[in-house]
């Protein structure tokens, strides 16, 4: 390949050893987790692309900053830290901590459904926020662009809200049954897939038409705002923090996982644009269910780790070798036939299982036999974010079946090396390869939430 990739802007100064297994071992051991990855040990996975989320390597600042931790119950010293990064970055008078992304959407989102038969629309909702949503008594609807189901297509903003859809589905709903618009930014479940400063300020406008908050699920917001500052006209000189900051602008209200885009391996963030109310209404509810709103969940290192990650994101020669590391991967995937979400997103590359395994149906969960193969192959652990992780209708309880059965390859920030995305595409290729024999797979335990994270399963027999 003649594409240029960035080299690691960091030298590494601690090492941790992973250990390697045989093909027969990773057979028990699959068979032993129920074939669900999530229940692996992890010093028996090789190469561990399960997330992104709280993987990633700390760097020296990070590990300094925790050592003046105030870990005060009310009113820490590191709290006034990390509250002063954030509203540096988001512009917004209010700010909590909570211990990581779903502690967030449990504090927040039962806040804005005040009623039975409320929605929450999203270019896509995630795994959590969909839960979230659902166990706050509302219904979770999707409305991304129709180009973020054609893998192939080289459209640079794939996440996008479908403004025209949106704006349907309100009027058909009533926006009095709109409890709010999700802007969840990078689009994980689209794989990974950028939203462009445009789309969002366009969401912004019809939420305002319609009296409607709006808020950014932004987990991986510095990403997304490097892929604007690449691909979108009129950004190509701004700085990241300065797009970040635009960003904010179009909503009223930030949650973040900050296990991703803050560089931590625990924490998250409520921030709210200038409604005091609804602030107040969120302290009331982080006091039983995260803890007193100057800590919420989170030691007073972790704060002061979070304060200084949360500047390392925006910088613009970190960001260029995380995309490109993704990208590295997704080349050498894309280069040899295998089905990929196109163009590689920010923290995964995301394997269309689709159309990897035709012979497998939805109901037998092909992007998991996906994941499953490449495990027994090379010990790398992933995930599958298709029909399993969609889960059942609420109100059917129907399988539901996903546009797109995607087997996701995320990559840890700051913690493996190109060689090791080498031993990824080699794996991922060599099962790509002998894809007919792939098996699907079918349910010993269902988990009734969630239940990607901890349902067994066994494999398809083939009838004879």
């Amino acid at each position: 390949m003649d594409k240029k990739y960035i080299a690691e802007p960091y030298r590494i100064k601690m090492v941790e050893p992973i250990k390697e297994t045989s093909r027969q071992e990773r057979e028990m051991l699959l068979k032993n987790a129920g074939y669900n990855p999530f229940s692996l040990k992890s010093e028996d996975v090789y190469i561990d692309l399960l997330t992104d989320s709280g993987t990633g390597a700390m760097s020296q600042e990070q590990w300094g900053a925790m050592m003046v931790g105030d870990e005060a119950y009310a009113g820490s010293r590191s709290f006034f830290k990390l509250e002063s990064v954030v509203k540096n970055i988001t512009g917004y008078q209010y700010f909590m901590p909570v211990h990581q992304g779903r502690g967030a959407e449990q504090v927040f989102l039962p806040q804005l459904v005040t009623k039975k038969g409320m929605y929450y629309i999203s270019n896509i909702h995630f795994d959590t926020t969909r839960a979230h949503v659902e166990l706050a008594g509302a219904r979770a609807l999707d409305c991304v662009i129709e180009a973020c189901f054609d893998i192939d297509l080289d459209h640079p903003f794939k996440g996008n809200f479908d403004c025209v859809q949106l704006e349907k589905i309100i009027n058909s709903k009533g926006e009095e049954n709109i409890a709010g618009i999700i802007m969840t930014i990078t689009n994980n479940s689209a794989g990974g897939q950028p939203v462009s400063m445009e789309n969002l300020r366009a969401v912004k406008q019809i939420a305002n038409k319609y009296h409607i908050p709006t808020i950014i699920d932004g987990a991986r917001y510095a990403e997304n705002a490097f892929f604007i500052k690449q691909r979108e006209k009129g950004y190509e000189n701004k700085s990241i923090i300065d797009i970040a900051r635009e960003e904010c602008s179009y909503a009223d209200v930030f949650l973040m996982s900050a296990k991703k885009d803050g560089l931590v391996n625990m924490g998250g963030i409520i921030a709210i644009k200038d409604n005091e109310e609804l602030f107040n209404k969120c302290k009331v509810t982080v006091i039983p269910y995260e803890g007193f709103p100057t800590y919420g969940g989170m030691n007073g290192r972790d704060m002061e780790a979070l304060a200084v990650g949360l500047m390392e994101a925006l910088d613009e020669r970190y960001l260029r070798h995380r995309i490109d590391q993704v990208r590295y991967l997704g080349d050498k995937l894309k280069a040899a036939g295998v089905p990929i979400q196109y163009p590689i997103g920010g923290h995964a590359v995301f394997v269309e299982c689709k159309r990897f395994a035709p012979h497998i149906p939805s109901y037998q969960f092909p992007a998991l036999s996906v994941t499953n193969a490449i495990y027994l192959e090379a010990g790398i652990r992933a995930v599958e974010i298709g029909s399993l992780l969609l889960g059942r209708d609420p109100d059917t309880h129907e399988n539901k079946v996903s546009e797109m059965e995607l087997m996701r390859l995320a990559i840890p920030r700051r913690v493996y090396t190109y060689k090791h995305m080498d031993v990824v595409a080699e794996a991922v290729i060599q099962v790509y390869q002998h894809r007919h024999e792939l098996k699907g797979y079918e349910f010993v335990y269902e988990s009734p939430i969630l239940r990607h994270f901890t349902s067994t399963f066994k494999p398809v027999e083939k009838k004879l």
